[in-house]
């Protein structure tokens, strides 16, 4: 049997352009060589790949993996870091001939204030190496990359997510793993094609359960079942608060066969999106227009009440300690509420009592302080822990980003009214209900849940939901993408442009 040599790395994280801060080395949960077998089992994209190289008997060399929860721009020096100690193990061994295959577990809308398109750089670097040049290179991206042409035309087999919620990241990997080994085993070589309209949405409308994506998606699997050569078609929503040329929708082709079959592909989706684009431009009614219903539906049993707040998403890298909810639920109180904020300094000054005793606390608003001010409160300290979690759903968002092990960070319960409030120190996505319930809340036993995010939550609160509404607030990712100071983005470009 033929030894199947791959090289294995891993560089996620989806960047916010607009936002102030940046996203230091530090940020990054960095694991390099052998660490990266500890994900499999996991249920993150890395243990997919893992999975199929031990059902193939891939010999793997594992070299470095690198992600962060979204954020700002990313500083210079982690491409440089990545690429540092990925080129150390890769060089001698492309240049010796001694490597079959590249694996990369990828996110596709990394950016730095240099480097707009830092998956691109990677591929093209690659390929600059002695011995890089032909070596086939699959991998996973996520829906929301943002992807350019370098990228696809580039590489072998790069693979999407199909769902937003990410509920099959594990399972897309898979699929860009069974990609690679098939070249490996077959010694064919496939094709990528890509196209991009001009169009670019807000998270809010690029869930997959929903049009524009639902049918674009259909789309993708019907060209795949009726052309067997297509090994994969790819919609990308894009992620539409970095400021890039290659920012927004875009389509990817995978194919072992003719090459015109798969351009025919890209022209159907191509021209659905172009036609139907108003159905992504997703706008939000504001907190106040929707308080009526909420009230109804409270007084109706209609609970718990999900009030989604896309303007401070988690997952889109805003730092989720805005507080209009909260202070919209202690102002006018309905019914027994929970709100989770983002706030390490509030966590701290906790730490000088006891629990059920009381302080006079702000929480909030510093990290968002161009949209909110902080809320000053008295509250009662309800618990306090550690903040780690494991999640409930194994196919959560959240696995796509961090594995089934979450660490909020020291984090505390507090009661003001009728409100509680989880406060964490490390901000962390509200993709699983075992974030709320390993701090002793019931989010079934809620009447109003206050949620920061965008389409990525579904998974785990649809099921539990008595109603729901999206609301507009301030913050860095509103879904009024003709807000934004857009510098780089190609134009024309809708909605940027009618």
């Amino acid at each position: 049997m033929v030894t199947k040599r791959v090289l294995l790395a891993g560089l996620f994280h989806e960047t916010h352009t607009f936002l102030d801060s940046l996203t230091p080395l530090d940020s990054f949960e960095v694991r390099v060589g052998s660490q990266l077998l500890d994900a499999r089992g996991d249920g993150s994209p890395l243990s997919g790949v893992l999975q199929v190289a031990d059902e193939s008997g891939w010999d793997v060399t594992p070299i470095i993996d690198m992600r962060a929860t979204p954020g700002g721009t990313v500083a210079e020096i982690v491409p440089r870091h990545f690429w540092d100690e990925f080129a150390s193990v890769a060089t001698p061994r492309l240049a010796e001939g001694t490597v079959d295959g590249i694996y990369l577990v990828l996110h596709g809308a990394m950016a730095t204030e240099k480097i707009l398109d830092v998956e691109g750089r990677i591929i093209e670097s690659i390929r600059r190496l002695t011995g890089g040049e032909d070596v086939p290179i699959c991998g996973v991206l996520d829906l929301h990359g943002n992807i350019s042409r370098r990228l696809i035309v580039q590489t072998q087999g790069l693979v999407a997510y199909r769902c937003n919620p990410h509920t099959d990241a594990c399972e897309a990997a898979i699929r860009g793993a069974r990609i690679l080994d098939r070249i490996l085993t077959d010694g064919v070589q496939p094709q990528s094609v890509w196209s991009q309209p001009p169009i670019m949405w807000p998270p809010t409308g690029t869930g997959t359960a929903d049009d524009p994506m639902k049918t674009l998606t259909e789309m993708a699997r019907e060209i795949e079942d009726s052309h067997p050569d297509i090994a994969a078609v790819n919609v990308f929503g894009g992620f539409s608060f970095a400021d890039t040329p290659d920012t927004g929708v875009s389509f990817s082709v995978v194919t072992f066969g003719d090459s015109e079959e798969a351009e025919r592909g890209l022209g159907s989706l191509m021209q659905w999106s172009m036609e139907h684009q108003e159905l992504g431009n997703r706008l939000d009614p504001t907190l106040a227009d929707v308080l009526p219903d909420v009230r109804a539906d409270v007084a109706a049993g209609r609970t718990p009440v999900i009030l989604v707040e896309p303007a401070d998403n988690i997952g889109g890298g805003a730092p989720g300690d805005a507080t209009g909810i909260l202070r919209c639920l202690l102002d006018a109180p309905i019914g027994e509420s929970v709100v989770v904020i983002n706030d390490p300094d509030a966590v701290l000054r906790l730490d000088s009592i006891e629990i059920g005793e009381r302080i006079r606390l702000w929480i909030g608003g510093q990290a968002s302080a161009a949209f909110c001010v902080p809320v000053e409160t008295d509250v009662e300290l309800l618990s306090r822990s550690d903040g780690q979690f494991e999640l409930e759903d194994r196919n959560s968002h959240l696995a796509s980003m961090c594995g089934v092990h979450i660490d909020m960070g020291p984090s505390a319960v507090v009661r003001s009214g009728a409100t509680r409030i989880l406060l964490t120190t490390r901000k962390t996505p509200p993709f699983d209900l075992g974030q709320l319930r390993s701090q002793g809340i019931e989010p079934t036993e809620c009447d109003v849940i206050g949620v920061k995010a965008a389409v990525a939550h579904r998974r785990a609160f649809d099921a539990i939901t008595g109603a729901t509404y999206t609301v507009g607030t301030p913050g860095p990712c509103s879904s009024d993408l003709k807000s934004f100071p857009w510098r780089h983005v190609r134009r024309p470009i809708y909605p940027r442009d009618e």
